[in-house]
């Protein structure tokens, strides 16, 4: 959070190389704030403050520019797949908005519609290529795009006949599919001077080529029924190019991929206990993302209710598990240009964001990075449902609705769910489906809480279940305030001893769970003002010499 300290710093600053500052006073448009945060990005990060003149000495005049902050972040998190926080505060009466941008990545470039950006003076301009090309090698240069050994013969030409297909498919260009296999992959930068590259030899190569080549280039698949040690129920090694084996390895996992059925109500589900597009999604991030300088394999591990995948390397440069879903860092550049050409994957994200959203459809846990190290990525997708009246709850929402949901829309109506706290970013997104009559609100201050609404309960047959959430926290609250009144009537209790039993609860809330404890005769009030103080209703205090 900005404090008013923090923002008057700012404002009096001589020099602002990390601020931009706008008057912004009616509007301002939503594509140029999508530059300035590409630039302040690509510049090391900065604060875009909103209702601020740009001209010192600097005037605080006010915004009435994105009048739901919350919305207009997760707009941004749309376009760039970058979270960006907007910040609302008031200083002298008026409106500011205070913009944070995070800087990029080591070897990485904010981009806004395939446009890299840096400011220069009051403009904006696209940032020279040989300058982005420093910038792109500061993780060290991409092993995938450096030459090999292999020949266009050490590649299968049906791979390659399928990339294309796909890629004529998703360009909306049909003569790619006529082009020789050098002009194809040439054309896909993954041939330079008629020299094979290692990203070409991933996703196209032989089963004898990549064993003499680049022999760590193998899924091995295993089936275990149980956590038991030793040899696999099932194992079978891929060392072939990874759009030769990317349709077999998921067929062979859907061969003992059953189906929980569930009865809700007039209402029965089956649900696969692994999800097609989750599971592509994970494989197309380990082929992506592995590093494939180690020698080691992609093992890909399938239980009767989870799915394990681990992939040699550990996270890219400024990756961690907490901020996945909002940074992007590609190990290997070329190849997740290649699967993003052909429409595989989509180059400005890494998949996750679909994996988290179909569990959280589905009501299954969350993918997990839990036993991930520096050496290895371990992801586990979990395949049992959880809450089958959840999936009935997202049905009334709507198809279309969804739609629109952002990943952390999902991830608020599942932490709520799970009565779990929400995080900075679920917050911001709270409102909007306050809005939309998928959520309450309850309480104000820093006692607000969130609760599932109760036309959406009502919707799927729970309305039981609803008024239990609503009335559980407020007959809590009450029976610990009785509890410590209860231990504590010797002496009694004054309200700010109470207050510190409910921490969550402002004063004035607190105050009242009092009232009702004593209108239901259970507590009384002796004494007044400081020296007020709570006992059992009925009660005698006792002298200290009676004791």
């Amino acid at each position: 959070m900005t404090s008013l300290e923090e923002l008057r710093h700012w404002i009096a600053a001589p020099e602002a190389e990390h601020l931009e500052f706008k008057s912004a006073r009616r509007n301002y448009h939503f594509e140029k704030l999508l530059d300035y945060c590409v630039a302040l990005a690509n510049e090391g990060g900065g604060k875009i403050i909103l209702g601020v003149t740009d001209a010192r000495p600097r005037t605080v005049v006010g915004t009435e520019a994105f009048a739901e902050p919350g919305r207009t972040s997760a707009g941004i998190h749309q376009k760039l797949s970058h979270r960006v926080p907007i910040e609302e505060l008031s200083m002298d009466g008026r409106r500011v908005l205070v913009v944070h941008v995070p800087s990029r990545l080591p070897g990485t470039a904010w981009h806004h519609d395939g446009r890299y950006l840096r400011r220069a003076g009051d403009d904006l301009v696209p940032i020279p290529p040989e300058e982005l090309q420093q910038i792109l090698s500061e993780g060290g240069p991409d092993f995938s795009a450096t030459a090999s050994q292999a020949s266009l013969s050490d590649l299968d030409t049906e791979a390659v006949d399928a990339f294309g297909s796909r890629w004529a498919r998703k360009s909306g260009k049909p003569e790619l599919r006529n082009q020789s296999v050098e002009q194809l992959l040439t054309d896909a930068e993954l041939i330079f001077d008629r020299r094979i590259t290692i990203a070409a030899l991933v996703l196209f190569g032989s089963r004898e080529a990549l064993g003499r080549y680049l022999a760590q280039t193998e899924i091995v698949f295993e089936y275990r029924s149980s956590d038991a040690s030793g040899p696999a129920q099932d194992r079978l090694d891929l060392r072939r190019g990874f759009f030769s084996v990317y349709d077999e390895l998921w067929q062979k996992i859907n061969v003992r991929n059953d189906r929980q059925s569930y009865q809700d109500g007039l209402f029965r589900y089956d649900i696969a206990t692994f999800d097609e597009i989750a599971v592509r999604e994970a494989l197309l991030n380990a082929v992506a993302h592995r590093d494939y300088r180690l020698g080691g394999s992609i093992f890909v591990r399938q239980y009767p209710r989870r799915l394990e995948i681990v992939s040699p390397g550990g996270f890219p440069i400024g990756i961690t598990p907490d901020n996945i879903l909002d940074q992007q860092n590609p190990r290997n550049r070329r190849i997740a240009e290649a699967l993003a050409r052909c429409g595989l994957i989509e180059r400005s994200g890494q998949g996750l964001n679909l994996m988290v959203e179909n569990a959280i459809r589905q009501s299954k846990p969350l993918p997990d990075f839990a036993g991930s190290s520096e050496h290895e990525v371990r992801l586990t997708l979990q395949g049992t449902v959880q809450d089958p009246a959840f999936i009935r709850y997202l049905e009334q929402v709507g198809a279309e609705r969804l739609a629109t949901f952002s990943t952390y829309d999902f991830l608020a109506l599942d932490a709520l769910r799970r009565k779990q706290p929400l995080s900075d970013v679920m917050r911001q997104r709270v409102p909007a489906l306050v809005e939309n009559g998928l959520v309450e609100k309850l309480g104000r201050g820093r006692g607000v809480r969130y609760l599932l609404s109760r036309s959406m309960y009502g919707a799927i047959g729970r309305s039981g279940t609803y008024t239990r959430e609503r009335g559980l926290s407020h007959e809590t609250n009450k029976e610990l305030l009785l509890k410590h009144i209860r231990d504590n009537d010797q002496d009694g209790s004054a309200l700010s001893v109470l207050c510190q039993v409910l921490p969550d609860l402002p004063e004035r809330q607190v105050q009242r769970l009092l009232k009702e404890l004593r209108n239901e005769k259970k507590v009384s009030l002796k004494g007044q003002r400081r020296w007020a103080r709570w006992h059992l209703a009925h009660s005698r205090t006792r002298s200290k010499d009676e004791v």
